[in-house]
C-alpha cells in the first residue's frame, strides 16, 4: 500500500492524497514535480531511481471499500533538503541513462 506522503522531502511543498503535482520513486521519496525537474534532474537523492507520478487514491468508495477513507494518507513528514551542489556531483554520471537502465 502506497504511503502516500503529505510534502514534498525537498522544499516540504504539500502534496495532497490528489496532488498532479507528486513524483515518487520506486521506494515511495515524495517530491514535487518542479524538485524533480529543477533540482534533482530526474535522479532520487536516495537510490539514484527515477521518477513517476504519484497515484490518486479513489476518494470515494467506489468499489470493494478501497479508497482513501479505509486507507488514509501518511501524515509523517519526511523534510530531507536536498544539498543541490552535491546531488549535482552525485547525479552527473547518472542523469544521462535512463530510469529503466540504472
Amino acid at each position: 500500500m502506497l504511503e502516500l506522503r503529505p510534502s514534498c522531502e525537498h522544499c516540504d511543498k504539500p502534496l495532497p492524497p490528489a496532488s498532479l503535482e507528486a513524483r515518487i520513486c520506486s521506494y515511495e521519496c515524495t517530491f514535487c514535480a518542479d524538485c524533480v525537474e529543477n533540482v534533482l534532474g530526474n535522479v532520487c537523492p536516495n537510490c539514484a531511481g527515477g521518477f513517476a507520478p504519484r497515484p490518486i487514491r479513489p476518494a470515494r468508495n467506489w468499489r470493494g471499500d478501497n479508497w482513501l477513507g479505509k486507507d488514509p494518507a501518511s501524515g509523517r513528514v519526511r523534510h530531507r533538503p536536498v544539498d543541490a551542489a552535491a546531488h549535482a556531483r552525485f547525479a552527473a554520471a547518472i542523469r544521462p541513462l535512463p530510469a529503466d537502465q540504472r
